[in-house]
């Protein structure tokens, strides 16, 4: 069980009225309800409270669980006050310029007051769109319902991004945080939430949804309750995160010891009868001249019906293009040519097989047209990572593109060569730039390459496939 198992099953338990007794003497959540209406109908006489609009009585259909007896469902507007904050709009506002919360400012470990922002307020919104201690605030969007108790003694603005809930009567504001973070755990936020893209937990969506209320003394027992068990779950969430990480380390070495024993030839048996890759080399149709290499180049010892050869040997080699500005060059048009950028890749991803946008053809002169089949290497920034290409498109100069020999290579093969600790590893030498590193072409070209005969790297390639998902196993 992870640890955000073991917290979403103790809210379960506080929210439900299992974490702790109920006891008698303790009174009746009725009767605290009423008395909250009848301080609410004071405050709404005095002036002091807006009077709202009557929510309709919660029905059977609405209640998601059973509480106790002794507790009674109701709605927040029925022991708090609810607002958003105020709207920010440059050319409205007018007053003093105050820092205000926003979502981002809310995290769920609680109130976060770097960064923040100003805008105007004019004097009578002062109160209306402050918060002061104990008020629990609600992230509207975004991460709609992320949640946290303002607990600072200064008070302070806030805007539109969320709600503000003040509680009555010693409502206990910390019962109803992790009460909010249960539902929203639970998806019973995101079930109100408004919006296909991005959601929004509206005012009205807030106030329809309906919570259980506990006595006030028994709010109080099951935060002390919960709180006890809390740094219990935020350890074993360290040591659990701790075990992910190392899981993950071991899995990362074992994928990469298995690459390497792959172009060692230490990974399957050489079988005489599939020949020698000198031979393979010898009988391609590209007569492209092939390099000597040196015995002090070799790097480590290879079979005897394998052979080293140079990457650049092997296959073309170049750096893409950029058409500037690009905001020029791209198209709606369904026939333009794909524009192929990092943000097409999926993440762990060994192919690229669609682009979220299309170039000109005007483009072509300025660029790199790129086929299925290539490879493309990342040459900045996280330099040296392979995709294979289903599309045929276009490249900018943050890619290499490689196109293979196809009688010499199994793409298979090559895919998992040049993801290997070994390539990985001659790329970082061929590394320039001061600020941001770049592959050198040249250089990737001058890399070393050990060669296999055809069939022995399909034999490798499906000895790898069995291999690494053992390998992505003990990384989960």
């Amino acid at each position: 069980m992870t640890a955000k198992d073991l917290k979403n099953a103790l809210l379960q338990e506080a929210v439900q009225g299992k974490l702790v007794p109920q006891i008698a003497s303790e009174g009746n959540a009725k009767d605290l309800l009423e008395k909250i209406k009848a301080e609410k109908a004071k405050l709404i006489k005095e002036g002091k409270l807006k009077k709202e609009k009557p929510l309709p009585e919660i029905t059977d259909d609405e209640i998601p669980f059973d509480i106790p007896e002794n507790w009674c469902w109701c709605r927040i507007t029925d022991i708090s006050t609810c607002e958003l904050g105020k709207t920010k709009d440059a050319q409205k506002n007018k007053g003093e310029l105050k820092d205000y919360l926003c979502s981002i400012n809310i995290q769920e470990d609680g109130i976060d007051l770097t960064n923040l922002k100003q805008m105007k307020f004019e004097k009578d919104e002062f109160d209306r769109y402050t918060v002061k201690k104990d008020d629990l605030l609600i992230c509207e969007g975004g991460d709609a319902g992320r949640c946290a108790i303002y607990n600072k003694d200064k008070p302070m603005h806030y805007q539109n991004a969320l709600h503000r809930v003040r509680f009555f009567k010693d409502i206990n504001p910390f019962f109803y945080l992790y009460l909010f973070q249960f539902y929203k755990a639970n998806k019973l936020l995101s079930e109100a939430s408004k919006g296909v893209t991005i959601q929004h937990l509206t005012g009205t969506a807030l106030k329809e949804l309906c919570f259980p209320l506990p006595p006030i003394s028994e709010q109080k027992r099951i935060v002390a309750k919960i709180e006890q068990f809390m740094p219990l779950i935020d350890e074993y969430g360290k040591k659990e995160a701790e075990l992910t990480t190392l899981n993950a380390d071991i899995a990362k070495t074992l994928k990469n010891a298995i690459l390497q024993e792959a172009v060692q030839g230490k990974l399957a048996p050489q079988i005489a009868s599939e020949g020698n890759a000198r031979d393979l080399i010898i009988s391609r149709k590209n007569n492209k001249q092939i390099r000597p290499i040196t015995e002090d180049e070799i790097l480590f010892e290879i079979p005897n019906n394998w052979c080293w050869c140079r990457l650049g040997d092997l296959c073309e080699i170049a750096r893409g293009g950029s058409p500037r500005p690009i905001k020029d060059y791209i198209t709606s048009d369904p026939n333009g040519y794909n524009w192929i950028k990092i943000g097409d890749t999926e993440k762990n991803g060994k192919y690229i097989n669609h682009t979220a946008e299309k170039i000109i053809k005007e483009g072509l002169k300025k660029t790199r047209l790129v086929h299925k089949g290539d490879f493309l290497l990342t040459n900045s920034m996280s330099f040296g990572r392979p995709y294979i290409l289903n599309i045929d498109g276009c490249i900018h100069d943050g890619w290499l593109v490689i196109s293979p020999e196809k009688e010499v290579f199994d793409k298979d093969f090559l895919y998992y060569v040049l993801s290997s600790s070994f390539a990985y590893y001659q790329f970082c030498d061929s590394v320039s730039g001061a600020v941001v590193k770049n592959l050198n072409s040249d250089k990737v070209r001058d890399s070393l390459f050990p060669l296999p005969p055809i069939q022995e790297q399909k034999r490798i390639v499906a000895t790898i496939e069995k291999m690494l998902p053992l390998c992505e196993k003990i990384g989960e």
